[in-house]
């Protein structure tokens, strides 16, 4: 994140963190994570205010959140005249109705790499908008208070508590990716064996 994105967010404050965390949840690569740590920390220091950050924060996100599960959604007929009939869509539409709510909530702030995808499969699948709106405000409010209470805490070294997040999170994407390999994997030899 540049220097000058974090001047801005210190002079305009709130809405400008409640602008990025909407194009942030909308896909654009501006790290939204880091902009969460830093209002954190730049609260702490007396530079914003925690409360209207939080509360345009999370509005930001929710907001965009919503549009890209929109995306999805109205994509839905094209999704399902391309794949509709496809064993594997069924099965991963299937499974992400069943499961799709914890997807949406970890996706907010432990894996949100995936964040957006999850979005657009939620919304593509018909997965309900009320129980993904649920879930996504959960999900987003434990982002805000876990990585702004960071910054918070950790204040003048919240850049090292960023850095330390943006790791962690990387290498629950690469265990969470493995571990859907192994168990495909074996799915399919159980399929072989039958």
């Amino acid at each position: 994140m540049s220097d000058f994105l974090l001047t801005q967010v210190i002079n305009y404050g709130a809405p400008l963190i409640g602008l990025i965390l909407l194009l942030g949840a909308l896909g654009l690569p501006i790290g939204a994570s880091v902009v969460v740590i830093a209002a954190g920390a730049f609260s702490q220091q007396g530079f914003i205010d925690w409360l209207h950050a939080s509360a345009l924060g999370l509005a930001g996100a929710v907001i965009g959140d919503t549009l890209s599960y929109a995306i999805g959604y109205f994509a839905k007929d094209w999704i399902h005249h391309r794949f509709g009939a496809s064993p594997a869509w069924i099965s991963a539409r299937d499974s992400f109705n069943k499961q799709g709510g914890l997807a949406v909530f970890f996706t907010r702030w432990l894996v949100t790499a995936i964040a957006i995808p999850t979005n657009l499969i939620a919304g593509g699948s018909g997965y309900k908008y009320s129980r993904f709106i649920l879930y996504d405000i959960a999900g987003e409010v434990t982002w805000i208070i876990l990585y702004g209470g960071l910054g918070y805490a950790f204040g003048s070294q919240w850049e090292i508590v960023s850095e330390f997040l943006g790791n962690f999170g990387g290498l629950i994407l690469g265990v969470a990716i493995f571990g859907f390999g192994v168990s495909q994997l074996i799915k399919r030899q159980k399929q072989n064996t039958v």
